[in-house]
């Protein structure tokens, strides 16, 4: 163990640009969802909260949310060769996605983050439906990650 000094611990820290609240989920892209949600709730105890796919009227995508205590981990796989999910599992193989950090404010941390470098991905959007509003923006990461 190091005794690490920071600007913190001097008591010089400055307000937090970019605060974050932790990891809302993290999200692969996959060869087949179903497969691998089944894996994780038969191999690691996950329960199966939540399904998106042709049952529920998506003709893009399928996913399955996967929970077990504080952890959210959804598996997707497109449905047509030629989507991003599908080509990025092609040349890649089933892996990370999506890292969504949860934010206060969806939209200043997007700015925010762009501002100072990161690359665009996808805009601020909101989305509301019966069960509530989700505010949602993301920037590329590493490779193909957003």
């Amino acid at each position: 163990m190091a005794n690490v000094e920071t600007k913190a611990r001097r008591g010089e820290a400055t307000a937090d640009f970019f605060p974050l609240l932790g990891v809302d989920h993290i999200e692969f892209y996959v060869g087949n969802a179903k497969q691998a949600a089944l894996f994780y709730e038969r191999g690691f105890g996950f329960l199966n909260v939540a399904h998106s796919g042709l049952e529920t009227g998506a003709r893009q995508v399928a996913s399955y949310v996967m929970e077990q205590g504080n952890i959210r981990l959804v598996f997707s796989s497109a449905y047509a060769p030629d989507h991003a999910i599908a080509r990025l599992a092609h040349v890649h193989g089933d892996g990370v996605g999506v890292i969504a950090l949860a934010v206060p404010d969806a939209e200043r941390a997007y700015r925010e983050a762009t501002r100072r470098g990161a690359e665009a991905a996808i805009e601020p959007v909101v989305e509301e439906d019966e069960h509530g509003v989700l505010r949602h923006s993301a920037v590329h990461g590493y490779g193909d990650t957003l």
